[in-house]
């Protein structure tokens, strides 16, 4: 009888370990979500607390229609975040194939993954943005893609471990446009310029 419950009590444990592992690895930071009225802290709140999103491309074996993708991301080391989605793909990856023909390409991202919003994630009180741009691979060996390694390994420490022969490389999103819904009314105003100037 007694080592039934000793059994019982280490699943048990184990169970929360694995849960608690889990939870520390896909959510490394959590900052509270900005007041709906400062536009450009929405927008990078929900960069900087998703750990994934869907990307978007023009696809060269669909003749250019869309072809959307669910990939991780990082925009920066914890409490650094620069705003600039940057992405560990693998050229056996319709995605990269796509953007490497042709760059321009889009990325949502949603309120609701990070847990912060109850409702349906179409509702316009549950935040969503959208940016669109070039998807552009960074230069072996360049700062910018050091940095960006670090921060994508940092946020999904599982990346160090993907096979090498798949030939990943970092991209990242070249921002030219930002579409936010955090209410309603209809999308928010806000730059480019405003969306990078803003300092968490």
């Amino acid at each position: 009888m007694k080592l039934q419950v000793r059994l019982r009590q280490l699943i048990v444990l184990f169970l929360f370990l694995t849960v608690l592992e889990h939870a520390s690895s896909s959510r490394i930071l959590k900052i509270a979500k900005p007041d709906r009225h400062d536009i450009a802290a929405s927008a990078r709140w929900l960069v900087s607390q998703n750990i994934w999103g869907v990307l978007s491309t023009l696809s060269i074996e669909h003749k250019g229609a869309p072809f959307g993708n669910v990939v991780s991301y990082s925009d920066g080391l914890p409490g650094e975040g620069k705003g600039i989605p940057y992405f560990y793909l693998t050229m056996l990856d319709p995605t990269t194939r796509n953007a490497l023909k042709d760059s321009r390409a889009s990325f949502a991202v949603s309120e609701s993954p990070i847990g912060t919003c109850k409702r349906d994630p179409m509702d316009p009180t549950c935040s969503k943005l959208t940016l669109t741009g070039k998807l552009l691979q960074l230069e072996v060996g360049s700062e910018e893609e050091k940095v960006a390694k670090k921060a994508l390994f940092t946020k999904h420490p599982e990346m160090m471990d993907w096979p090498r022969g798949h030939e990943f490389s970092v991209f990242k999103l070249e921002i030219v446009n930002i579409f936010l819904i955090n209410w309603y009314g209809g999308a928010k105003s806000i730059t480019v310029d405003e969306y990078l100037r803003y300092k968490e």
